[in-house]
């Protein structure tokens, strides 16, 4: 509790402590990411049913209140709703049948899909084509949720991830948490225990889908413009794994922690290599699967859980 009342301490201060543009930007990025992980992590995490084609859902998100305000001037935030619906739709036709089947056939399916719909988007003028859409340059009132500086898009980030981390705290805690943890161990033992293994992966599937969405609505509002790579793009989806499977996995601040530790770096790198850096972006990201691959399966929460006691000894000790 003490913990969690300091990070939200920490959290509240940052923006007043560090003031700059520069460093603004770098922690409304932190909670986009973290809020994206913190999503995927609820059917990657807790469920065990590793996606890497969650950009589908991220992209959906991020098109509709551009789409909105693009063809009929509404404000994007009326497209908020329609990319949760769209997303549920799209979680339900992969759900239903890749989940009769074991193994890593989920992981492929969404893979394919999420690919698929990349390569449609980006042939349809109506979407924008490979152009993509832009959002208002200049808001026309505060439904358009387009501001001068930083510091209303970080408060809304921090904000939408409270309620996404009470609700995971509430899901752990319930029977359905309890489902999620019991088919990650084991589906054949979950089912034999009367666990309803499909539903529950679908259920899981389409919460985690919903706030995947959102965080895509979040990025296209803030940034005023999306196209398929930044919607729909490999990358969006393994940084959502990369960063929930660096902090911890199916653990509730998990995602938080790898946010913490991996865009600052990612940020750090783009600004000592230069540019964007796509390629470098892939040389970090492999480099960090192969770190927890080989040295730290469980992330970094299981290493200090593991490692805490040991510290513990030492200053009682002392």
């Amino acid at each position: 509790m003490k913990g969690t009342i300091a990070l939200a301490v920490i959290f509240i201060l940052y923006p007043f402590v560090f003031s700059n543009a520069f460093y603004l930007d770098i922690g409304v990025a932190l909670l986009l990411a973290a809020i994206s992980a913190s999503a995927w992590n609820i059917v990657g995490g807790y469920a065990g049913q590793v996606s890497v084609g969650h950009s589908m859902f991220f992209g959906t998100g991020a098109y509709l209140p551009l789409l909105v305000y693009h063809h009929w001037q509404l404000p994007p935030l009326v497209g908020v709703p329609i990319g949760i619906a769209i997303s549920l739709v799209i979680a339900v036709i992969i759900g239903l049948p890749t989940f009769r089947l074991s193994g890593h056939y989920f992981s492929m399916a969404t893979i394919a899909v999420a690919e698929l719909i990349r390569l449609v988007v980006g042939t349809i003028d109506f979407l924008g084509a490979a152009i993509g859409l832009q959002g208002p340059a200049v808001g026309r009132g505060w439904y358009d949720l387009t501001f001068r500086g930083e510091l209303p898009y970080y408060f809304i980030f921090l904000a939408v991830l409270v309620f996404l981390l009470f609700i995971t705290w509430l899901l752990q805690r319930s029977r359905f948490g309890y489902y999620l943890r019991a088919i990650k161990a084991g589906e054949r033992a979950a089912r034999s225990l009367g666990v309803p293994v499909r539903r529950t992966k679908l259920y899981a599937l389409m919460l985690s889908a919903t706030f995947t969405s959102v965080a895509g609505s979040l990025y296209s509002i803030k940034t005023g413009f999306i196209d398929p790579e930044s919607g729909f793009g490999i990358l969006v989806s393994v940084q959502m794994v990369i960063i929930a499977a660096l902090g911890g996995a199916g653990t509730l601040y998990g995602p938080l922690l790898g946010a913490i530790i991996l865009i600052p770096l990612q940020t750090a790198t783009n600004t000592w290599f230069g540019g964007g850096g796509t390629g470098l972006t892939y040389i970090l990201y492999g480099g960090i699967i192969v770190l927890i691959a080989r040295f730290e399966p469980g992330g970094l929460h299981e290493l200090w859980y593991r490692i805490a006691p040991k510290f513990r000894k030492r200053a009682n000790a002392a």
